[in-house]
């Protein structure tokens, strides 16, 4: 498969302060990639040195075929770029915007086209202000796919989204994937990027602490395999629980068992509850998630902001490109 961006030991200072230090890696054409860090690791430079808005210290990088820093126009028109903010006039209706960005393209989508794919027929005669968070966002989006780009960087896309509308941003990912889009992905929620990226990089203090497939980065964290949780069943103690493999915890009913052989163990909770004819009530199997890798890899570093809630994102240089302020909700 071919090679959309390739980094090699990627290098940028401010002064004596070195943001990034020596990161190398890749994204293949077609490929979701998420690049997860803390505030302040240099995940935001970095992109923005993809992007060909800041200049590099030192280091190797190739975009699409081009060093972004000389890349010039026929570069910028193979991207698209999605900013958590910019501004739009207020006064222009949802076509209009998309049909003047769609201009400044040789190679551009029918701007309808583009409306129906991010879900916003409904709004092509509405005025920009008269949009709600949610849909200002998708709005966003269009304005970065009109230009038909082979490469779309998405800077933190559902920051300030209800769960609904987060949801159906991830659709609209997923579905972008499916046209063979390459995206080049940033964002606080771990649950976004478990969900969205084929890979994730992971950067603490300028350097790359972990690349792979999210389930891979997962695994990486040592819980044992596994922890089986359920709630004890009525006049059962957990000394009435059969032999396991597993720490056996219980406190309140709830019952953990933190196993390195999650089936067997399974098998004979799961038999001795059939042979005694009782349930086990909120049973599951219980995997090391993204969000508990990323916390390990990055030890707990100061504005990591990455819970399943997440937290906004650290975009603070000036690339330009469409964006928009994000929502609370979509409609």
């Amino acid at each position: 498969m071919a090679v959309t961006v390739e980094v090699e030991g990627l290098r940028k200072d401010y002064g004596p302060v070195r943001a990034v230090d020596g990161l190398s890696f890749s994204v293949e054409e077609g490929e979701v990639f998420a690049l997860l860090g803390p505030n302040g690791a240099g995940k935001t430079t970095t992109v923005e040195i993809l992007e060909g808005y800041r200049t590099r210290t030192g280091g190797e990088v190739r975009v699409l075929g081009f060093d972004p820093a000389t890349g010039g126009r026929a570069f910028r028109e193979r991207i698209g770029i999605v900013l958590q903010e910019a501004g739009m006039d207020p006064e222009l209706t949802v076509r209009e915007l998309v049909e003047m960005y769609g201009g400044f393209y040789p190679r551009r989508l029918p701007p309808d086209r583009v409306i129906e794919l991010v879900g916003l027929p409904d709004k092509r005669g509405a005025r920009v202000k008269t949009l709600s968070g949610g849909q200002r966002r998708r709005l966003d989006l269009a304005l970065g796919l009109v230009g038909d780009p082979d490469l779309l960087f998405l800077d933190e896309p559902t920051t300030g989204f209800d769960p609904s509308a987060r949801r159906r941003a991830w659709e609209l990912v997923d579905r972008l994937r499916s046209l063979g889009r390459t995206i080049l992905l940033t964002t606080h929620y771990m649950d976004e990027a478990q969900h969205l990226a084929d890979r994730v990089a992971v950067i603490s203090a300028g350097r790359l602490v972990a690349l792979g497939p999210p389930e891979r980065l997962a695994e990486r964290v040592d819980r044992g395999g596994g922890v089986i949780a359920f709630q004890l069943p009525p006049k059962v103690a957990v000394g009435d629980l059969p032999r396991l493999g597993g720490e056996v915890r219980g406190e309140g009913g709830a019952v953990e068992v933190h196993t390195t052989r999650p089936v067997a163990d399974l098998h004979a909770l799961t038999a001795w509850a059939l042979e005694r004819g009782v349930e086990l009530p909120g049973l599951r199997l219980e995997r090391p998630t993204l969000e508990e890798a990323y916390l390990a890899l990055t030890e707990g570093e100061a504005g990591a902001g990455a819970r399943g809630g997440g937290a906004a994102g650290d975009r603070d240089g000036g690339a330009a490109g469409a964006g928009g302020t994000a929502g609370e909700g979509d409609d």
